[in-house]
């Protein structure tokens, strides 16, 4: 006969039941043994004959309560303090049952013989239920004796807290999980030398290095969701100095919603070493304005674009429409936000910024009242050697999104800018620049608020620095860095995304929005770290290689002309670049020109772009 779950399940409950009558049978003559001070020969006759009489009834009504207290329903394999609970108050309705029976039957038993059964009952049944708790408990205690598991992975536990003890109990109970917490760290001075399910709590953060030798610690998880940004990079830069493999637990909104697991777990990126606490935005702002709007996406298939779509989307636009020339990308986002938000009305549409007709029968048809324009190039090296394509798809795919916008009456338009188009060096930057001065034109004329909002680069996103070191990593290296003191600003691409979003709700028309995004990041730092993070030493395992620095690469970049000057907003971390004054006329006769140009593929290109934006510096090509 074939064994099925269903019979497993009821052979495992019929055994469960053979010994709570077994058990209840002992408890009945331990109640008058120990009554009796352990003496047979004390206990009376006529006790032990009315405990015989009345042990059927009594199992009987006692495996009801059990099965009444769930306890035939449990998972004991993961018996916890809820099913100890079961037991007591089980145990005590049982019991409870059994003295009154006994009063109204008028047996004459001693009454302290029925406390002694009580309690001897709940310790059979628990022994019964806990007893693969307590076996793999004895022989985990076993292995650590005999020199452990060598299958097992010597695991630092960083935090003692809840979270801490949630990722505890599963590596205690999962028989698939090849983790072994070997000591815990706790910054708290009232938790050192105590015990958090049996592990030991050794030390605070500054004896991570210490304790990782002493237990021959092979990965570090830290759970603390509650940590800020500063806070986990200063335990995380210890982290990475011990060679361990380093994973976090989610942040505090998913523990509150007891999202929290080792399947949850992810791998500490770079961004958790940047060592500031992200933007805070105000969503009320942005639901306000996004709400029961018709809001278009240009470039809505890319890092940023499609992180704008998830925003948008969960605050209720009246209609999202999403733009992209490339098939690929726009179908993954159609189908991510079908999945997410059924109820979206969603058009995903194919089609080029820089196609005229497509792009005013798209504003003619659907109207939209807010547009994010983050359809661009952005690569440097491939817009130096492709810099018609620059100007084509930047510059005139703005213009012709912009004229549409203002023709067509939308309320807002959001051009998605970069720090690259300060001072530029390379033509995607000097494109971007000129980009920011078309939205400052129209803004001059039209009843559209046209802004534009800049920011340094962003972690994660399509051909970003962080991506390419993690693929030379995982071939083995070299990680390579274009130069030793290159630097940048970062930000990650939920802060990119908010900026964004908050600009649309602070827009008047005409501004450039600036991100303070703190300190900038040494290149180099961000590849070492990834490096050491990844469980390799640096020059050893995985070497660094200079690569020099590409065409129109800057060593660092720049967020505002000096010119420009700053304003605040109600968003301390957002300001206001004041607008470079220009001539507009000769503006357009240039951009005319440009147009001509680009078209014919000209070689003069970056010259007339300098024309345009005197701050542009022409890097020859190597």
């Amino acid at each position: 006969m074939k064994w099925t779950k269903g019979r497993i399940m009821s052979s495992k409950v019929f055994l469960l039941v053979l010994l709570d009558i077994l058990t209840v049978q002992i408890a009945s003559f331990l109640g008058l043994f120990i009554r009796y001070e352990f003496s047979f020969n004390n206990i009376p006759v006529s006790d032990m004959e009315q405990v015989l009489h009345y042990t059927i009834p009594n199992t009987i009504i006692t495996l009801i309560v059990f099965a009444v207290a769930k306890m035939y329903r449990g998972v004991w394999r993961h018996a916890s303090s809820s099913e100890l609970v079961n037991i007591i108050l089980g145990n005590a309705v049982a019991s409870a049952i059994q003295v009154t029976s006994a009063y109204m039957l008028k047996l004459t038993l001693p009454r302290s013989s029925y406390l002694i059964y009580y309690f001897a009952m709940v310790i059979g049944t628990s022994c019964v239920r806990f007893s693969y708790v307590i076996m793999n408990i004895f022989n985990e205690k076993m292995t650590d004796l005999v020199g452990g598991d060598k299958k097992k992975i010597n695991v630092m536990l960083i935090g003692a807290g809840a979270a801490g003890n949630s990722i505890l109990k599963e590596t205690e109970e999962s028989r698939y999980l090849n983790l072994k917490v070997k000591c815990i760290i706790d910054d708290n001075p009232a938790k050192q030398g105590k015990y958090l399910r049996g592990i030991p709590i050794v030390g605070t953060r500054d004896d991570i290095p210490a304790k990782v030798e002493e237990y021959k610690i092979q990965e570090i998880i830290v759970a603390i969701p509650s940590l800020g940004n500063v806070k986990m990079k200063e335990i995380l830069d210890i982290c990475k100095e011990t060679r361990c493999k380093t994973r976090i637990i989610p942040g505090i909104y998913q523990f509150i919603n007891g999202d929290v697991s080792i399947s949850k777990l992810r791998e500490v990126q770079i961004e958790d070493l940047l060592g500031r606490e992200p933007i805070q935005v105000n969503l009320d702002e942005i639901m306000g304005y996004v709400q029961n709007k018709v809001v278009m996406v240009t470039g809505g298939g890319g890092s940023i674009g499609s992180e704008l779509c998830r925003q948008i989307a969960a605050h209720n636009p009246k209609q999202l429409i999403i733009l992209d020339i490339y098939e690929n990308n726009a179908y993954d986002i159609q189908q991510e936000l079908k999945r997410k938000y059924p109820d979206l009305n969603l058009d995903v549409l194919i089609g080029s910024v820089r196609n005229t007709h497509r792009i005013n029968n798209i504003f003619e048809k659907y109207r939209p009242n807010i547009v994010y324009h983050a359809a661009a190039h952005k690569h440097v090296p491939l817009m130096e050697d492709s810099p018609n394509e620059a100007i084509k798809n930047n510059v005139f795919g703005t213009f012709k999104t912009a004229e549409a916008a203002d023709r067509y009456g939308a309320e807002k338009f959001v051009l998605i800018s970069t720090d690259k188009a300060v001072n530029p060096t390379n033509i995607m930057g000097a494109s971007k620049r000129m980009c920011e001065m078309i939205v400052q034109m129209f803004a001059r004329h039209s009843q559209t608020n046209f802004v534009a909002v800049r920011f340094g680069n962003v972690l994660g996103s399509n051909g970003s620095v962080i991506p390419l070191f993690k693929k030379q990593i995982a071939a083995g290296g070299p990680v390579t860095v274009t130069h030793p003191d290159i630097i940048r600003y970062f930000m990650t691409i939920p802060e990119a995304v908010s900026l964004v979003l908050q600009a649309g709700a602070y827009a008047k028309g005409g501004e450039i929005f600036v991100l303070d995004m703190g300190k900038p990041v040494k290149i180099l730092d961000l590849a070492t770290n990834l490096i050491k993070l990844s469980g390799y030493k640096v020059g050893e395992d995985i070497k660094i290689e200079f690569t020099g620095l590409r065409p129109g690469e800057k060593l660092y970049e720049e967020l505002l002309m000096s010119e420009e000057g700053l304003q605040e907003t109600d968003n301390k971390l957002i300001h206001i670049g004041k607008p470079i004054e220009f001539d507009e006329d000769e503006f357009r006769k240039q951009l005319e020109i440009l147009e001509k140009l680009s078209r014919e593929d000209s070689l003069e290109i970056k010259e007339a772009v300098r024309k345009v934006v005197p701050t542009y510096v022409i890097t020859p090509n190597k």
